[in-house]
């Protein structure tokens, strides 16, 4: 299979990461929305990632499509989203609120990326940034109310792929949390998440520790 999309994605990378839990070997496009939008179209008319490239040339859009995929591929016992129950419900909450946040830290990067300064919109930007740190919040009382290693029993799931990919994409996009004193408790998370080779391996260049 064929991922596309640069792991300084939130959603490329959670789909990544989960691949590389499952043991799903996949190759790497690192194709970018900006300078590579031709490209990805041709394999998602809207030019987003992540998209994955199947081995018979079918193509899934969307991280959630592409996660639901993958635990059918993977099986019951297996699957990264708990089956049923109020453990899948606790985790589809986490997911919701986590991608919530990370949706509105992309816009954020996006309003100055792509936007002249004098074409962007500060209400519009602290907006976003409000409903950031609200999503951080939640996560992070949750992860408190939980205090165990995983947030959703005794195993990792989907909802702390999808936190831990949330939160370190804000924190070094964003520059959110980087002492790790306002969220504690997800930082915690994220980092007993990030110290896990099927993390380590997907790290975009500003994940990567510092060599100064």
């Amino acid at each position: 299979m064929i991922l596309i999309g640069m792991f300084d994605s939130p959603f490329v990378r959670r789909v990544a990461v989960s691949m590389n839990l499952l043991g799903m070997p996949f190759e790497h496009r690192n194709w970018s929305v900006g300078k590579d939008f031709e490209l990805i179209r041709q394999f998602n008319p809207l030019g987003r990632v992540p998209a994955l490239v199947q081995p018979d040339g079918d193509t899934l859009v969307e991280s959630a499509a592409i996660l639901d995929f993958l635990d059918e591929m993977a099986g019951p016992e297996h699957a990264l989203l708990p089956r049923s129950g109020e453990p899948r419900r606790e985790a589809l909450r986490i997911i919701a609120i986590a991608v919530g946040g990370a949706e509105k830290g992309v816009l954020q990067v996006y309003e100055s990326a792509f936007r002249p300064p004098e074409k962007r919109y500060r209400p519009w930007v602290e907006r976003c940034h409000t409903q950031t740190h609200a999503a951080l919040a939640e996560l992070d009382r949750l992860c408190q109310v939980r205090g165990g290693e995983w947030l959703i029993g005794n195993r990792i799931t989907q909802a702390d792929i999808t936190a831990t990919c949330a939160y370190s994409f804000l924190s070094e996009a964003l520059a959110i949390n980087r002492d790790s004193v306002m969220y504690p408790a997800l930082s915690a998370v994220a980092e007993r998440c990030e110290s896990m080779p099927e993390f380590r391996s997907v790290k975009a260049d500003w994940f990567a520790p510092s060599n100064t």
